[in-house]
């Protein structure tokens, strides 16, 4: 499925680039075309035309699945060079392309046999559903349009968190009942290379989810036994976490990523929360930095010191990896500051190559000032702070605005960290400045 995908190293991590994993998955559904169209009968026969559609759907569906369990397997070449952002709008816009092939292959297969058998649909329906795999495959597909219509933003804004991921791990049953009817359709079992080609496509994919998504995690809580030292204030409405561990440089965590967190207390043990470091690995110690702005992240506020925590990660491909000049703007709004200030710390760079500009509405919502400053003054680097409201006469995103503190704007690379609305903005002010949108590395809270 990644065949022919250009993977470079760095900093001893592999890392798959976003070309190379669209280009992998491309030539991957450019061999299931080639494995449809090898068998395409020429002939205008209604009921041909029909099954033919259907079978052409029915492996691209099969094939979909396999892509969308796979760019959320975690696996961490894929999250640090693509980015788990990016891997979550992939996921998100290909759900709908294969429902929609899931629901073809359902609708163009039932009307080929109607036309084949010479019946209507109710009978052909019932005809069809007397087979088991038929029957199987029909149920996986209703799980997976279940998990889509909860996915849906409408519907997944009135849902609980909870609710939709028990939901959504309906998919992988869906994925397995369609399993068997792939298997004894007219094209993978063609021939034996075929079906052991598409199982072991297949078996991949699920050894790859159980071993990042079940076995990773559970060495990762014997291996560094993470509990809470401290919770504390840093402005009204945002709290800092202090996290103890055993041996945690092995976590291999590069400042401007993030972890999800699970903290075992009562009330949030059942989720697991993406937060960023806002500072990098010290003493065998971790700190995220949170703003409290809902039922979950409000309960951090109240979690005790000992509180056991299960860390998995680190995930984003926001690091110093994406640099691409010399110079460097960092940009960050609001808590957005929090993988921003890592990156201040630690991002190599001379006096007068780095420069921070924070967006805020006034005094009282910047986060770390201190540490901020500190860093400033040792680095010997630009700080500036943008305060105002959103929406005002002066707009402080502005292309003039911002060449106005970076004189020379066009020649930095540009790290960008914030609300969504601010960091479309500010995406739109900095290449109207002559910043290219490759020289523009942004994590978006949107996933």
């Amino acid at each position: 499925m990644t065949a022919g995908m250009n993977i470079r190293p760095s900093r001893g991590c592999v890392r798959v680039s976003p070309r190379a994993l669209r280009n992998g998955l491309l030539l991957g559904a450019a061999a299931v075309l080639g494995l449809w169209a090898v068998r395409v009968d020429p002939s205008l026969r209604s009921d041909v035309l029909l099954t033919t559609a259907a079978r052409l759907c029915g492996l691209l569906g099969g094939y979909g699945i396999l892509v969308m369990l796979f760019l959320m397997a975690r696996v961490p070449a894929v999250e640090h060079g693509v980015g788990a952002d990016r891997l979550a709008r992939w996921h998100s816009l290909g759900g709908r392309y294969v429902l929609s092939l899931c629901i073809g292959h359902a609708l163009f297969a039932l009307c080929g046999y109607a036309a084949y058998t010479d019946s209507d649909l109710i009978t052909a329906t019932v005809g069809v559903h007397g087979y088991p795999a038929i029957a199987a495959a029909t149920a996986g597909t209703c799980l997976l349009l279940a998990v889509g219509v909860v996915s849906a933003r409408a519907v997944r804004s009135r849902v609980r968190h909870e609710s939709w991921r028990t939901v959504h791990l309906f998919t992988y049953l869906g994925a397995a009942l369609g399993f068997a009817h792939q298997l004894v359709g007219p094209d993978v079992s063609a021939t034996d290379a075929t079906v052991w080609l598409w199982s072991m496509l297949h078996a991949v994919v699920a050894v790859v989810l159980i071993w990042y998504r079940v076995v990773v995690p559970v060495r990762q809580a014997v291996r560094h036994r993470l509990r809470v030292v401290e919770v504390r204030d840093e402005v009204p409405g945002v709290v800092s976490v202090v996290i103890k561990g055993r041996r945690l440089e092995e976590l291999g965590a590069e400042s401007g990523q993030f972890l999800r967190w699970r903290f075992l207390g009562r009330r949030l043990w059942r989720t697991a929360l993406p937060f960023s470091l806002s500072r990098p690995v010290q003493d065998d110690t971790l700190r995220i930095t949170v703003k409290l702005v809902g039922d979950h992240t409000r309960r951090i506020r109240r979690l005790r010191p000992g509180t056991r925590v299960l860390a998995t990660g680190p995930f984003g491909a926001m690091t110093a990896h994406q640099r691409s000049r010399r110079r460097v703007l960092l940009l960050a709004g609001g808590v957005g500051i929090t993988p921003i200030r890592a990156l201040f710390e630690t991002l190599p760079g001379g006096p007068g190559q780095i420069s921070l500009l924070y967006r805020a509405a006034d005094e009282s919502q910047l986060v770390l000032r201190e540490e901020l400053e500190a860093i400033a003054a040792s680095r010997k680097a630009e700080l500036h702070y943008l305060l105002g409201r959103s929406g005002t006469s002066s707009d402080p995103l502005a292309p003039e605005a911002l060449r106005a503190l970076v004189p020379d704007l066009d020649r930095h690379a540009v790290f960008l960290c914030g609300p969504p609305g601010m960091t479309d903005a500010a995406t739109e002010s900095l290449m109207r400045a002559g910043i290219p949108k490759r020289h523009i590395h942004s994590e978006s809270f949107r996933f």
